[in-house]
């Protein structure tokens, strides 16, 4: 487990290698540039953190921050700031460990989102880790939309070792969730996930279908504990920010998947994502094998942005 984890690190590190050059150069030139702490200090820094996407709320908060800080600890040299900077990064991404409460109990987790952004991939791989973790998980292939979804997912549940409920191309989605459901309980499942549709240039639509797949759980599975998770893709910045917002206004959501961090500069995105909504990163992808997902810890991220050592 250890070895997985560096070796995740070790690619979140690269992966995040144009997000730095994007941030971090720019705040270090910041730091060793300005020979004391003045409002074009922070303007500058406040410049640089918004271009890293990270988004106006969190960089507002952690400039705040850091000048609550320096102002307690009666800091003059710009250079000690780059401490207090990276742990307020922190503190504005950390997710607390109920947040997998999920993970401990008999649960439907529903992933949504757009095409294109690796929701059916981040399904095949999240049923991968729970069923590594001793769970006993069935999937649902409820995203009937896509041609594709339905073999890919079948794919990543032989790949997994776990049973998956599907429909034909065109089915009604709440029907899968429904006979998904009837499997999952008569296998005494601890998990079941469902690979959701997400087409939001029909908001309309994609509400309608979500209410009834809520209605089915409520109805049919009232015991089961609900998470609903929206997959957003890294590299498009500004844009994930959008659609996770879309999302929420016709979704119950309780966290993020975050794709494609490998080679995106546009990283500082989880930093925002989070403050904006008030919607925590759960899970981060950065690659395309089966353990290229893994929980968020905001150390870890911010460790790797900064590339700084672990432990």
């Amino acid at each position: 487990m250890a070895e997985e984890k560096q070796g995740f690190f070790k690619r979140l590190v690269n992966g995040l290698a144009k997000t730095r050059e994007n941030i971090v150069s720019g705040i270090d030139s910041i730091f060793s540039g300005f020979s004391s702490i003045d409002d074009d200090f922070y303007e500058e820094i406040e410049e640089i953190l918004i271009m890293g996407d990270i988004g106006i709320n969190a960089t507002t908060a952690i400039i705040e921050d850091l000048k609550t800080q320096v102002a307690e600890k009666h800091i003059k040299d710009p250079a000690e700031c780059k401490q207090l900077l990276i742990n307020s990064v922190t503190e504005q991404m950390r997710v607390e460990d109920t947040q997998y409460e999920f993970e401990h109990r008999k649960s439907v987790v529903l992933v949504i989102g757009v095409n294109g952004v690796g929701k059916t991939t981040s399904v095949g791989k999240l049923a991968g880790k729970l069923k590594d973790q001793g769970k006993k998980v069935v999937l649902a292939a409820a995203d009937t939309f896509r041609a594709a979804a339905g073999e890919q997912l079948t794919q990543w549940a032989n790949r997994a070792g776990v049973e998956m409920i599907g429909g034909q191309e065109g089915a009604d989605p709440a029907s899968v969730v429904y006979d998904a459901v009837a499997a999952a309980k008569a296998r005494d499942a601890d998990v079941l996930l469902c690979d959701t549709a997400g087409r939001l240039h029909n908001k309309k639509n994609l509400m309608e279908e979500l209410k009834k797949i809520y209605r089915i759980l409520e109805r049919e599975y009232p015991e089961a504990y609900r998470e609903t998770l929206v997959v957003l893709d890294g590299t498009t910045g500004q844009n994930a920010l959008v659609q996770a917002r879309q999302f929420s206004e016709v979704a119950d959501l309780t966290g993020i998947i975050l794709t494609k961090l490998d080679g995106t500069a546009k990283g500082g995105i989880a930093v925002a994502i989070q403050s904006e909504l008030n919607i925590p990163v759960k899970y981060i992808g950065v690659g395309e094998s089966i353990d290229d997902l893994q929980k968020f810890d905001a150390e870890t991220f911010v460790n790797a942005l900064f590339h700084i050592q672990e432990g």
